[in-house]
C-alpha cells in the first residue's frame, strides 16, 4: 500500500495536481506490528526495548522497511522528468520522526533527511549537524520561505538554516 502512496504522490505532482503532500509511514505511538517483514511485535512496544538485542534487531528491520520504502520514492522522483531535471531536482523531501530515541522519548537531536534540490535552493550530499535546542520550525519554515511563502516566524522557530544553501 505505501509504495501505491508513493506512485499517486509522484503522479499528483508530475500532473502539478498538488505541490505539497504528507505521506505519513508511521506515527510514533502506533503498535502496528509488521507480520509481513517478520516481526509479528507491536512498533510502539519495540521502541521501548531496554537495550534489548532482540527487540533492537526486530526495529532495525521496521526503520529498513521505510528507509526502503523513501528510496523507492525518491527514485521515482528522479527518474520522472521535469523541465530542466526531474521531480527530485524540483522537490523538497524532508524524512524524518518526532522522536531520536523511542526508548527514552527523547525529541531533541531528530534525525531528519532532507532530499531533493528545492529548485537548485538545496545543496545536496552532505550531513549537517545544528546545535542543540536548534528548533525543528526553522526547518520548516526555511523550506516554507523556499515556496515564496513569505514567513517571518513559525512556532517556536528563531530563524531560517542558513547552511542549507
Amino acid at each position: 500500500h505505501i509504495r501505491l502512496m508513493c506512485d499517486l504522490v509522484v503522479l499528483a505532482f508530475q500532473a502539478d495536481v498538488t505541490r505539497v503532500c504528507t505521506l505519513v509511514l508511521a506515527n510514533e505511538g502506533s503498535n502496528k506490528p509488521y507480520p509481513f517483514i517478520d516481526v509479528p511485535d507491536g512498533h510502539h512496544d519495540l521502541s521501548h526495548h531496554g537495550n534489548d538485542k532482540t527487540k533492537k534487531a526486530k526495529i532495525r528491520k521496521i526503520n529498513l522497511f521505510h528507509t526502503t520504502q523513501l528510496a523507492y520514492l525518491l527514485q521515482k522522483l528522479d527518474k520522472t522528468p521535469e523541465g530542466d531535471g526531474s521531480l527530485l531536482d524540483h522537490s523538497m523531501i524532508a524524512y524524518g520522526s518526532g522522536n531520536s530515541d523511542g526508548n527514552k522519548h527523547n525529541h531533541d537531536d531528530l534525525p531528519i533527511l532532507l532530499a531533493g534540490g528545492g529548485c537548485g535552493t538545496l545543496k545536496t550530499g552532505r550531513h549537517i549537524r545544528y546545535s542543540n535546542e536548534t528548533p525543528l520550525n526553522n526547518l520548516w519554515l526555511s523550506l516554507l520561505n523556499r515556496m515564496d511563502v513569505d514567513v517571518a516566524r513559525l512556532g517556536d522557530s528563531t530563524g531560517e538554516l542558513s547552511q542549507l544553501v
